[in-house]
């Protein structure tokens, strides 16, 4: 017998027995009315039912032993109610009961032996509801679930011997793999040997440039040390995706509480914020040197050093808080496979969501903001003394070049932060986030910086080429065979002066021997002009 009351504002249950009259009843639907309670004697003559349907009603409370005659009960939906307090004996006694639909209710808190005596379900719905207290011990009784529905995909590292979970993804991981895509998979090597050669080979190199200013050669391979972490972080983020390929599932949840995960997590951290506070400082000094050239503004090898050392300590500061206090932050790390705390969705405690928009809303908006602030700055600052110039198609030509490297140095910059800051606004907003998007952030858009630092910085700039062609040339008269004269190695044409003012150059350097090319010119706009 089916008994359907879709729909009809009903308020209450009656106290009696609401199958006295029905003693073979077997399907009863109450979806889409106003009940708020159901008490212990409702249900008390239906013990042929196999069906109960009571979803999208306002029910509350329910009683310990409301489903004590139940003994029948197969399918229970209890989905869009508003109880907040899920009776932990509640079902004891339905003990046949194959599928539990609990869904999008306002439940507080799930016992760990919540489900201890439904063994025989085989799907379970708890879909919309945080799990703060979520552990194995939960589902590991029932080994018939064959389908689980949760809130995050992360939840499912919970039940791993569940052949169907759903969220099957976060749009980072899969139920297969710690990286979902082989886009991502791929992407990830690839960019990690691009940023870890690519800095490496600047390290080795950049000592080798002639050039008189050291400190900025000192910074720039500090900022290079920083960036080759987070090739390191991809590296190891690679390594556990191929460890794990194909059974990510079993072991996602021991892999995000695990001390690699957070270690990996910090290193990422470390380098994102130490490159972020270099590239600011890297560019105030810029600033400094074009917008005021004949100010003693000369950055001496005690005041580099201790900035140096200064913006390491913050940034070892920022990344290793977050493991100082598990019980204020959590597993601030491990909150997605790729162990990085971009935090778009609600994390697990409030103080580790202030502390990233405290990161990145605060720190790195501000840093980015100074950046673009200085750059603007700078150009404007050239040229203005461009068109005061006498040469001025020289100028214009040295003004335009030196604007595309501006250019593309603020672009890589807004290219890296603009989607990130939007996120955490997003995420403040309580904006839901695709995770798809999450995945491009961390995966695809956050090294971009790191990879192409090195270029920016060292790979395009003239003192580099200056050297890669005096090698070129050097290997060329050698492979000759020619007679002395052209054996003679080849020097440049001139000594190129990368970024301070005149004044901070030795006397020596600028002695007309040194300079074999007539073309040579250095006055103070041209050194301004070559600022980068």
């Amino acid at each position: 017998m089916l008994s359907v009351m879709l729909d009809n504002f009903l308020g209450r249950l009656p106290d009696k027995p609401l199958c006295q009259h029905m003693p073979k009843l077997n399907w009863l639907d109450f979806e889409g009315n106003n009940i708020h309670s159901l008490r212990n004697t409702t249900f008390n003559s239906c013990a042929t039912l196999t069906v109960l349907v009571l979803r999208k009603n306002r029910i509350r409370t329910i009683s310990d032993n409301t489903f004590s005659s139940l003994t029948m009960l197969d399918e229970l939906d209890l989905a869009n109610n508003r109880i907040e307090t899920f009776p932990s004996l509640l079902l004891k006694d339905i003990k046949d009961l194959s599928q539990l639909n609990i869904s999008h209710n306002p439940i507080q808190k799930i016992q760990a032996d919540q489900f201890d005596y439904v063994l025989k379900l085989k799907s379970l719905s708890l879909e919309g509801i945080e799990i703060p207290n979520i552990q194995r011990r939960m589902f590991m009784p029932l080994r018939n679930l064959t389908h689980i529905y949760f809130k995050k995909f992360q939840y499912c590292g919970f039940a791993p011997h569940v052949r169907n979970c759903k969220p099957n993804t976060d749009g980072i991981s899969s139920l297969e793999n710690l990286l979902a895509s082989i886009v991502q998979r791929v992407f990830v090597w690839v960019v990690s040997v691009i940023t870890c050669f690519g800095n490496i080979f600047v390290i080795c190199t950049r000592p080798y440039i002639r050039s008189e200013n050291k400190l900025h050669a000192t910074s720039i391979i500090s900022l290079c040390c920083a960036d080759c972490l987070m090739g390191v972080y991809l590296f190891v983020i690679g390594y556990y995706d191929l460890k794990y390929r194909g059974e990510y599932n079993e072991n996602a949840q021991a892999w995000m509480d695990s001390m690699q995960c957070r270690l990996v997590g910090s290193l990422a951290i470390l380098s994102t914020e130490v490159s972020v506070l270099l590239l600011t400082y890297l560019t105030l000094e810029k600033y400094i040197c074009i917008v005021y050239p004949f100010r003693c503004l000369k950055p001496g090898k005690l005041r580099t050093v201790t900035m140096l050392v200064l913006i390491w300590i913050i940034g070892f500061v920022i990344a290793f808080i977050p493991l100082s206090n598990q019980t204020f932050f959590h597993n601030y790390y491990g909150t997605n496979g790729v162990c990085f705390p971009l935090h778009s969705e609600k994390p697990e405690s409030t103080a580790a969501q202030i502390y990233s928009v405290i990161i990145f809303l605060g720190v790195n908006l501000a840093a980015f903001i100074i950046i673009v602030f200085s750059y603007s700055s700078m150009f404007y600052s050239i040229h203005r003394t461009a068109i005061m110039a006498t040469e001025i198609h020289n100028h214009i030509k040295k003004e335009m070049t030196l604007a595309k490297r501006f250019f593309f140095i603020v672009f890589t910059d807004a290219l890296c932060w603009i989607p990130i800051f939007i996120l955490k606004l997003l995420s403040l907003l309580q904006v839901e986030i695709p995770g798809s998007i999450s995945s491009w952030v961390v995966i695809f858009i956050l090294p971009i910086n790191s990879a192409l630092n090195p270029i920016l910085y060292t790979i395009t700039t003239r003192p580099f080429k200056e050297m890669i062609n005096q090698i070129w040339n050097n290997y060329k008269q050698r492979q000759s065979g020619g007679n002395k004269t052209s054996q003679k190695d080849y020097s440049p044409s001139f000594f190129w002066v990368e970024m301070w003012p005149l004044q901070d150059i030795s006397p020596d350097i600028m002695k007309p021997g040194l300079y074999t090319d007539s073309e040579v010119s250095v006055s103070t706009h041209s050194t301004r002009l070559s600022c980068t």
